[in-house]
């Protein structure tokens, strides 16, 4: 059993939403037993995320134009033969339930967060030091976890791309930008990233992760810093910078757009209240239900985007060259994967008789005790690859799904699924939503990120060996 760090309890102000900082809850209805069904259900999911990794390298050009096509068919995939077996009400409830409860809330969450944040121009030529970046990538890892690595990722992003638009190599700079900011600084609080709402939706306190896996999120980033100052410093020092900047010289360092920091408290506060407002009323679409508290946050989002849109001026905007290409690039390509996920997902929850069986089975040692290594390798995983909110739900009921127990006894397990979840976020391009986000904005701005095994290499050769330490040190 891990020994809780002493820490004051906050109120558990309902952290509701700012958990979706990129993720709704989920909702139970239109499920379905996983545990029937065949492997093979698992094959449009695994084509999209095939196209996804090779189609950029491949046909270029071809996915450029029709990448949204892809999903699309890929969608198509999986939801007509299911129509046909299963019938078209079955099918169409699970249409509806991952449209409606999952991913219109999620999109429209992003797209207030990206209007919001791209509505906010750091003023100002940054000079990208390896000191500088470092202290951006800290920065950002702290608020990460009071706004969401969707927030901090889309404020953050653009100002340090463009103190390093003189450098000659900056893409290990992003690249360690999705690992900490998108991804690991995101893990101290259920408004960081949703599988931790989720967490608190079932009852675990709010300041647990923040007492339980703190430890190991400080020896994770610090690492991450670490390493990054030593490669970054190295590159600057032998190759230097261009010999133009493309930013011009300024007076001092400013905000433009500061209306919208405004707006992003109100985002804030709608997600928060869309959390500790209880109502019985509401709709229920096609087996879906649609509380009114989910409803007022969704439609205030909505206003708060135009809002956003309509006061920044557009000088700010084209300062940042904002546009919404990497929107509508993770609009398209999330509707497909929260799709053809949904047999996946059933099939995981159909736990040790369905055909993962042998996943679940996995995490659990000879005497029946859960196994918090194994856990938070197994959830981690998933998580590169899965929605890590349903992953972290998966194993969470797996471990019990009592959490009282699980933030006493089986404090350890708890904690090897929390890490899991929101760590392993940035093993894959697809791990977490503000992955592909970053990835889209840095490559509008002329970086030639790593294709999406590339980036796994990075991923890979760093992130790997420091969660193996991780295992050792904190879940053995």
């Amino acid at each position: 059993m891990r020994a809780p760090i002493r820490c004051g309890r906050w109120l558990r102000i309902g952290v509701a939403g700012a958990s979706t900082l990129a993720f709704p809850a989920l909702a139970a209805a239109a499920e379905f037993d996983g545990g029937s069904l065949s492997p093979l259900w698992g094959l449009p999911f695994a084509g999209i995320l095939l196209s996804i990794a090779l189609l950029p390298l491949l046909a270029p050009s071809f996915w450029h134009h029709h990448y949204g096509k892809v999903s699309a068919a890929w969608s198509l995939a999986f939801l007509l033969p299911f129509g046909l077996i299963y019938g078209a009400p079955q099918a169409g409830a699970q249409l509806v339930h991952a449209l409606v409860a999952e991913y219109i809330p999620f999109i429209i969450l992003l797209t207030a967060l990206f209007a919001v944040a791209g509505g906010i121009h750091i003023r100002g030529n940054l000079r990208g030091s390896a000191g500088l970046n470092t202290a951006i990538l800290a920065i950002g890892a702290v608020l990460a976890s009071l706004m969401g690595t969707t927030g901090a990722s889309m404020l953050l992003i653009r100002p340090l791309i463009r103190a390093n638009d003189d450098r000659k190599h900056k893409v290990h700079v992003v690249v360690f930008f999705i690992f900490i900011v998108s991804n690991v600084g995101g893990s101290l609080t259920p408004l960081g990233d949703p599988p931790l709402f989720l967490g608190f939706l079932k009852g675990v306190d709010f300041f647990w992760t923040a007492k339980n896996i703190f430890p190991d999120t400080l020896f994770v980033v610090g690492a991450l810093l670490a390493l990054f100052y030593a490669l970054d410093r190295w590159y600057f020092r032998h190759e230097g910078v261009t010999p133009f900047d493309p930013t011009p010289d300024t007076g001092g360092i400013g905000f433009d757009g500061a209306v919208n920091f405004w707006l992003l408290g109100g985002v804030l506060f709608l997600v928060l209240l869309s959390g500790v407002w209880k109502s019985p009323l509401g709709f229920d679409i096609h087996g879906t239900w649609v509380g009114l508290p989910g409803l007022v946050r969704d439609v205030g989002l909505v206003a708060l985007t135009l809002l956003s849109l309509k006061l920044t001026a557009p000088k700010v905007h084209a300062d940042n060259q904002f546009g919404w290409g990497p929107m509508a690039e993770v609009a398209k390509l999330f509707a497909g994967i929260f799709l053809t996920i949904v047999p996946v997902i059933a099939m995981l929850k159909a736990g040790l008789h369905g055909p993962f069986g042998a996943i679940v089975s996995a995490v659990t040692r000879p005497d029946g005790q859960p196994d918090p290594a194994m856990y938070f390798w197994a959830t981690g995983i998933l998580s590169s690859f899965l929605d890590n909110a349903p992953t972290y739900l998966v194993f969470f009921n797996t471990a019990g799904g009592d959490p009282q127990a699980l933030m006493t006894t089986y404090a350890t397990t708890l904690a090897a699924i929390s890490a899991g979840a929101v760590f392993m976020g940035a093993n894959t391009y697809i791990g977490n939503a503000p992955n592909l986000m970053v990835k889209a904005i840095a490559e509008s701005r002329g970086v030639r990120m790593p294709s999406f095994f590339g980036y796994m290499l990075w991923s890979g050769a760093i992130l790997i060996p420091l969660f193996i330490l991780t295992t050792f040190i904190f879940f053995r």
